[in-house]
């Protein structure tokens, strides 16, 4: 059996992060080959698992109880489609010092178990407790499972420790509680796992972030009239999707009068002449994701709109500059614009706005900066943290906008940004 994963044979040695700083980043082809070192997919696995059990240590619990399924990716190195994301059907669990337990739908315990030789065999279970209320509680599976799990825990000598869960139906939380457990907010102890990515991670952030290079190229090359946002965003879709993309989670499509407020979403409007038209993609790679935006102007850009996008440049490389380990996210936040300072009433109207987050297996991570949470409640940058800062200004003529979004590396000495396609001045797609 592979020792990727069995706890007990963990060493000191698996929570180094391997980082290579000199140089530029690497963005490697995606097979494997013989003739370069790209992604250990086992040295990977063994720091995910490394750093949970270090983050659990620190914590007053003793076991994690996870229903996220980036936490149970993070933990066991297991993933079926993306259609399970949001049914709450799986979970993991670690505690004591066992090997992962994962409870997958159905047939996919048998695959896991022929497949995935860093986990325990006998710990690939089948189980499924109320897939979001639509197997009602009265039918018994979330105390069936609630008992083997306290039971699982009390046989590690965790019984007398809380359990840290990220999140849980309802009633699965009566049921933990019936079974005499104390349950505490597991996310947290994840997101601290998670915080600090390695070699391999940043690897495979860097490779994801390379196909959005290539999707905003092709983006620039069809801007015109005559063409939708939908289209751009099918266009993007099946483009990602042919690279290797595991999942696009969203494309925002925004362009025209629809520019400002900002609306998060997509239509069937077609763009004219003179739009200003900002994207942004959201999709991962083996699990790691992307957060990038670009903003494009149709043909030709008034004054108004490129004196916007020089405002939102201008800000997003103040922040960019102050990127460094041991900086605090007020730091970051504060050369940010005010809400009112852009048209908004207040931090919490501009939320997201001029915003940073941490990017990983999940789109948010540690940290977040922004105004409306880092002035009060500030965090320390750390070496290995890679994470998004996007910037948003409005233009004078009241309804186009300019956004950009740089994804940036925390290496030992500042940071390194690895979204590539050119921002610098305003991108004019199909010139008149």
């Amino acid at each position: 059996m592979s020792r990727a994963l069995m706890p007990n044979l963990l060493t000191p040695q698996d929570l180094q992060p391997n980082w290579q700083w000199e140089g530029r980043l690497p963005a490697w082809g995606h097979t494997s080959v013989d003739f370069e070192r790209r992604i250990d997919h086992d040295r990977l696995r063994r720091y995910r698992l490394a750093r949970t059990r270090q983050a659990l240590e620190a914590s007053q619990a003793g076991t994690l109880l996870l229903f996220d399924v980036n936490n149970i990716r993070y933990v066991s190195a297991t993933k079926i489609g993306e259609w399970e994301r949001d049914k709450m059907c799986r979970f993991c669990l670690l505690t004591g010092d066992d090997a992962p337990y994962v409870w997958d739908f159905g047939s996919a315990a048998m695959h896991h178990k022929k497949f995935s030789d860093w986990l325990v065999p006998d710990h690939c279970r089948a189980g499924v407790v109320g897939m979001r209320g639509t197997i009602p509680p009265e039918f018994g599976l979330m105390q069936k499972y609630a008992r083997e799990i306290a039971g699982l825990i009390r046989d590690a000598g965790m019984g007398d420790m809380p359990v840290g869960v990220d999140y849980a139906e309802t009633a699965m939380f009566h049921a933990l509680k019936a079974e005499g457990l104390n349950v505490v907010d597991g996310q947290q102890i994840m997101l601290a796992a998670r915080e600090i990515k390695n070699w391999d991670e940043i690897q495979l952030l860097t490779q994801a972030a390379a196909m959005v290079d290539g999707v905003y190229h092709m983006i620039y090359e069809e801007l015109k009239p005559g063409i939708r946002e939908n289209d751009i965003v099918a266009m993007s879709n099946k483009m990602l999707y042919e690279m290797g993309s595991d999942d696009v989670e969203a494309i925002n499509a925004i362009s025209g009068e629809r520019c400002n407020p900002h609306p998060h979403n997509f239509t069937d409007r077609y763009f004219r002449p003179g739009d200003q038209a900002f994207f942004d993609i959201l999709q991962s790679y083996q699990g790691y994701r992307t957060c990038y935006y670009r903003t494009f102007n149709i043909g030709r850009a008034t004054p108004s709109q490129a004196d916007a996008y020089v405002k939102a440049r201008e800000w997003i490389d103040a922040s960019i500059s102050m990127i460094k380990p041991g900086v605090s996210t007020d730091k970051v936040a504060e050369v940010w614009p005010k809400a009112e300072e852009f048209g908004f009433p207040d931090e919490d109207t501009a939320f997201g706005l001029q915003f940073g987050h941490g990017l990983g297996l999940a789109l948010h991570e540690r940290p977040i900066i922004s105004r409306a949470i880092s002035l009060d409640h500030p965090m320390e940058i750390k070496t290995g943290m890679v994470f998004a800062l996007e910037t948003y200004c409005p233009a004078t003529d009241g309804f186009s906008a300019a956004r950009i979004e740089e994804e940036v590396v925390v290496t030992e000495t500042g940071c390194e940004v690895i979204s590539l396609f050119p921002a610098e001045e305003l991108p004019i797609a199909n010139r008149y």
